[in-house]
């Protein structure tokens, strides 16, 4: 299923409009052209409900979020409904302050979302309306780990649930869920964590993803997590001694870029509970 996803993009070429933080702006729009998709970067009111109109699909981030862009957000988001194009939501930093939480919060009450992705620490600021989250990193006392993963399903499907979306929670552990059922997804490498930007590629992933298997939309948002952490694998082995973190951001565009479905399948670790 996951490869049939990952194919779907690359031949439907999906055109995807981003309202995202301009700390990692060029990656995401990288990440959306190595997977397959099309990225339009726009977050000014005045246009952001025309160029919603002409994309199959919208990815909202609050990662640098200020009171110019949050009437821009609400704007696309409604406009986005109205046409019934699949809407992502990266509430990144959720729970960091009082403006990120409560914004989050008005943007899942008044936008139909398909997918909300975020580490634990902010899928619970969401989920209690409150939070403690330091800056973009889940609190260590969050981690889902295998010792607690029957409780984090069990969270995560109850969030989904009371969303009526799909809820996508990225980690060691990674879990995405419908309310129902769940994938549990153990791709990645902890190097990815000192690269900034893997988060909010993975949610511009997820959208054209989804926007690109619009009948299996849960399979689709797996399929993106399981590609990202498996590029993180894939572009470690290719690291020479001499280079860091800013080499592993271009070897997991890279990997993303090379990616097939076969590669995919094969590489994809996870099962369903």
């Amino acid at each position: 299923m996951f490869e049939i996803c990952l194919e779907n993009v690359r031949r439907n070429m999906p055109l995807i409009h981003n309202i995202t933080n301009y700390v990692t702006v060029n990656d995401v729009a990288n990440v959306l052209l190595a997977c397959g998709a099309s990225p339009i970067m726009s977050d000014d009111k005045e246009e952001v409900e025309e160029i919603t109109s002409i994309c199959k699909g919208l990815n909202i981030n609050i990662g640098t979020l200020n009171h110019r862009t949050i009437p821009s957000m609400l704007l696309a988001g409604k406009k986005a409904n109205e046409l019934s194009h699949p809407v992502v939501l990266d509430p990144v930093g959720a729970g960091a302050s009082s403006l990120r939480t409560e914004t989050a919060l008005r943007l899942i009450r008044e936008i139909r979302f398909d997918v909300i992705r975020g580490n634990i620490s902010e899928i619970k600021s969401l989920a209690l309306g409150r939070g403690s989250t330091k800056g973009v990193d889940a609190d260590m006392a969050d981690a889902v780990t295998e010792e607690n993963l029957s409780r984090g399903i069990d969270f995560v499907k109850g969030f989904a649930l009371d969303t009526g979306c799909i809820i996508a929670v990225t980690g060691k552990i990674d879990l995405v869920t419908d309310g129902k059922t769940c994938y549990v997804i153990r791709n990645g490498r902890q190097e990815m964590g000192k690269v900034t930007g893997t988060g909010c590629q993975l949610s511009g992933m997820t959208a054209a993803y989804v926007a690109a298997n619009p009948e299996n939309k849960l399979a689709a948002a797996a399929a993106a997590v399981s590609a990202m952490g498996l590029a993180g694998e894939i572009a470690w082995t290719h690291m020479e001694k001499s280079e860091g973190n800013a080499a592993y951001r271009n070897r997991i565009i890279d990997a993303i870029y090379h990616m097939d479905g076969k590669t995919l399948a094969e590489g994809a670790r996870y099962e369903v509970r």
